[in-house]
């Protein structure tokens, strides 16, 4: 298993998400993977992390989910795989102590490239459908709470978020009421709905 660390599109090194690579066998036959190991990310992370759920969804080309986090007392940590089809996947820092508060990482997750990324807690999380359809599956390390939950503006201008207008051939993401409802970074940091 490989980690590497992202860096945001100033390319500032972000502490918290990892990029997860795993050492794949293949032949004629086809493929094996090791895609969870305990011990292995914990050691990854620095931390042992409990995972309380696993969460799998299936999208069609041009849906966009998120940025979804959740607050205390159930934040979320996610470990996020797409082993159908390919999407685009980001974390916007949401940590207001940290040196790249509303900053974002992004990698383009695939069955093909069979990578993962940890989305740590103080993270918002989304992604957008590349493939005709796409699996995602994920390990969230909190339990889902309608009262902790919070989604934030997939286009807010002050998060500038590349979401690859090209592969969308021009056309608006699909996306729950919720999401394209959303409020700005702005908005959730006066509210209060971020991370110390």
């Amino acid at each position: 298993m490989q980690v590497e660390q992202l860096t945001t599109t100033v390319g500032q090194a972000m502490e918290g998400p990892l990029l997860v690579t795993p050492k794949v066998f293949g032949d004629d036959r086809g493929f094996f993977f090791e895609s969870w190991n305990q011990r292995r990310f914990d050691e990854a992370v620095g931390a042992p992390t409990v995972f309380m759920q696993d969460n799998h969804s299936r999208s069609s080309r041009g849906v966009l989910r998120g940025l979804h986090y959740q607050l205390e007392p159930e934040p979320q940590g996610k470990l996020v795989r797409c082993t159908a089809g390919a999407i685009f996947d980001v974390a916007v820092d949401l940590r207001r102590s940290s040196a790249t508060f509303g900053q974002w990482v992004a990698t383009t997750l695939s069955a093909e490239n069979h990578q993962q990324l940890w989305v740590p807690v103080g993270f918002a999380h989304g992604f957008l459908t590349l493939s005709e359809t796409a699996e995602v599956l994920y390990k969230a390390s909190g339990f889902w709470s309608k009262t902790c939950e919070r989604s934030l503006r997939w286009d807010d201008p002050q998060l500038a978020i590349s979401w690859l207008p090209d592969r969308m051939n021009g056309d608006a993401p699909l996306m729950a009421e919720k999401d394209s409802a959303a409020p700005g970074l702005a908005q959730a940091l006066a509210a209060g709905d971020v991370f110390a």
